[in-house]
């Protein structure tokens, strides 16, 4: 298995961290497959591309349609327990159910009994009673069972307590009556109504209906003390003080902190992370966290405020109280945001901003990586050209024409070994008429690095023309009259053959086809092609426009202007109806150009 996953997945796994949470598989269709909780979710999730024995046909499967993993962290493991149980009833995915439908995990059964049992199993035979989990941890499953047990008088025996077996008096109380851990329907001393209610109670526990089964016992606490029962009233109470301790072991299943959404962030200069956890009836039901590039001097809250309703809405959220680690702007009266100071609320908002600043150094880390491929293809580049420095700034120049028309130019500039576009910069020829390719590559030239100069800017540390000897020659003519050629590395790069071309050097420099530094070169050239390419159709697109429709009578260049704005070229306009030419620039004009 370990040859099958790919080195993306590989660097995901790599990434993960050492705490204990929920991991989540999913699938090439973004679908999720599969959950799982961990002690350590890097050696959990690792674990099943290392192992290549002793593993069956069904986790082969699984394994082999990973294709993206997600995971939310927790405090404990046993937090994680409860998220997994929580996220599995959520979510149901397919390999929850393949996985555990067989003899290996355990299940919960209330037999079909006339006095049902409560019994673990590891066989799934849905004819002998009704079935809760399967459950992925014996321990879980074991401290269910227990409170249950606690909260519940259940027998454990397996006497067949039929009518006429207890009319004729054949069994009798064992030590579990005296105990007082069962009220003895062997001798008939707890009729079947009662014992079915208490069974009853004992269902919503295993549903996780905390609150059902809470709300109950107070009610009967409060009826027995009316009543002046106070011993059944205390026996309520300590029903009620096993609950509160079951659920106090958990921050993540917690009766007081119920239907409310918590959402947190942390930031970067360029980015921002935001963690979402939807709490519904005392547990973590839903937990996702985002990534957003931020714009220049957008703040915290605004992001807050957009992704949190933007998540609220995926998630189909109708929680009435928002908790975040920052204030917020609501746009609904009736939703109150609060920001927690203190307890388990606190607790809720540190769990959030744990997941947030997991996915920050996920991501933090992956661009390094990123950052330091992309510093060893510029040393490749380096080392190919035969540079003194790495060549971390790059411009290129490329030409276009149409049959000596419309003649323009373009100048790419690549950063770090990555399209720097806000450098990016267009040229009109303006000393040069006719198709003369070599004196408007001087022309560009010699304006770009004049204009470098006078705003005492740095210069790059290589710069690409897009041709041959002619077109670098042009080039270095231009940085001569300025007097700086020599201070910058310049070369051509030919297109046919790949070849280089250095300053008076009649022969070129042949780089390995397969290099990187060549590959980066040759992303270089064509993005400056197709940024000249481009900019020569808009103006042709604009000279034809002039051309066949601003000489028409009553029609000036504003309105020309509008046109091409609005259909991009002549061809659109004239395929154009009627009506959609008079929505631009409306109907007595546009019923000129019809005609």
């Amino acid at each position: 298995m370990a040859t099958d996953i790919d080195d993306r997945l590989r660097e995901v796994v790599q990434r993960l961290p050492d705490s204990p949470g929920v991991y989540k598989f999913y699938n090439d269709e973004n679908t999720l497959i599969y959950i799982g909780k961990a002690k350590s979710i890097k050696k959990r999730v690792s674990s099943y591309f290392s192992k290549s024995s002793g593993i069956n046909r069904k986790t082969l499967k699984l394994v082999s349609e990973i294709a993206a993993i997600d995971y939310t962290v927790a405090n404990s493991e046993f937090d994680a327990l409860l998220l997994e149980n929580n996220f599995i009833k959520q979510n149901q995915p397919k390999y929850n159910i393949l996985l555990k439908d067989d003899k290996t995990f355990p299940y919960i059964c209330i037999l079909r009994e006339r006095f049902p049992r409560i019994i673990y199993t590891r066989k799934y035979l849905p004819e002998q009673g009704e079935y809760f989990g399967p459950y992925s941890s014996v321990v879980a499953m074991k401290n269910v069972l227990e409170l249950t047990r606690k909260l519940y008088s259940i027998r454990t025996c397996s006497l067949l307590l039929s009518e006429s077996n207890i009319e004729q008096r054949k069994f009798k109380v064992c030590l579990e009556f005296h105990l007082g851990n069962c009220k003895g329907p062997c001798e008939g001393l707890y009729d079947e109504i009662s014992y079915r209610e208490e069974i009853e109670q004992a269902r919503n526990i295993l549903k996780g209906n905390m609150n059902v089964v809470y709300q109950y016992f107070i009610k009967q606490m409060k009826a027995a003390s009316a009543s002046m029962e106070f011993e059944r009233a205390q026996r309520y109470k300590e029903k009620l003080d096993t609950l509160e301790r079951f659920q106090s072991k958990s921050l993540v299943v917690n009766r007081e902190i119920t239907d409310i959404d918590v959402f947190t962030i942390t930031s970067t200069e360029e980015y921002a992370y935001v963690n979402y956890l939807q709490i519904k009836e005392g547990a973590i039901i839903f937990s996702k966290t985002i990534e957003l590039k931020k714009k220049l001097d957008e703040p915290d809250e605004e992001l807050l405020s957009f992704s949190a309703w933007e998540l609220r809405e995926q998630a189909n959220s109708d929680n009435s109280q928002i908790l975040t680690n920052i204030p917020i702007v609501v746009p609904e009266e009736d939703i109150e945001n609060i920001v927690p100071k203190i307890g388990d609320k606190k607790k809720l908002i540190a769990l959030s901003l744990k997941n947030a600043l997991e996915m920050k150094k996920d991501k933090e880390i992956l661009r390094e990586g990123k950052k330091s491929k992309q510093r060893e293809v510029l040393l490749m580049l380096q080392k190919d050209l035969q540079l003194q420095n790495p060549p971390v700034i790059i411009e290129c120049f490329d030409n276009s024409n149409f049959q000596g028309t419309t003649p323009v130019a373009s100048m790419v500039r690549f950063a770090d070994g990555k399209p720097d576009k806000k450098s990016y910069r267009h040229f009109n020829i303006k000393t040069v008429e006719g198709p003369d390719d070599f004196a408007s590559m001087k022309e560009i030239v010699f304006r770009r690095y004049k204009r470098i100069l006078e705003e005492d800017e740095k210069l790059p540390d290589l710069i690409v023309v897009d041709g041959g000897k002619g077109q670098l020659s042009s080039a270095c003519e231009a940085l001569k009259e300025l007097n700086i050629y020599g201070q910058v590395p310049v070369i051509g790069i030919a297109k046919k053959l790949e070849e280089i071309y250095y300053p008076e050097d009649p022969f070129p420099l042949h780089i390995n086809k397969k290099s990187a530094g060549l590959l980066l070169l040759q992303q270089i050239r064509d993005e400056a092609h197709r940024f000249a390419i481009t900019f020569h159709r808009q103006k042709r697109s604009k000279g034809q426009l002039k051309t066949e429709i601003q000489g028409l009578e009553g029609i000036g260049e504003k309105t020309a202007m509008k046109l091409l704005k609005h259909f991009k070229s002549v061809k659109k306009i004239k395929e154009a109806s009627l009506e959609e030419i008079e929505i631009v620039i409306g109907r007595k004009k546009a019923e000129i150009i019809k005609k």
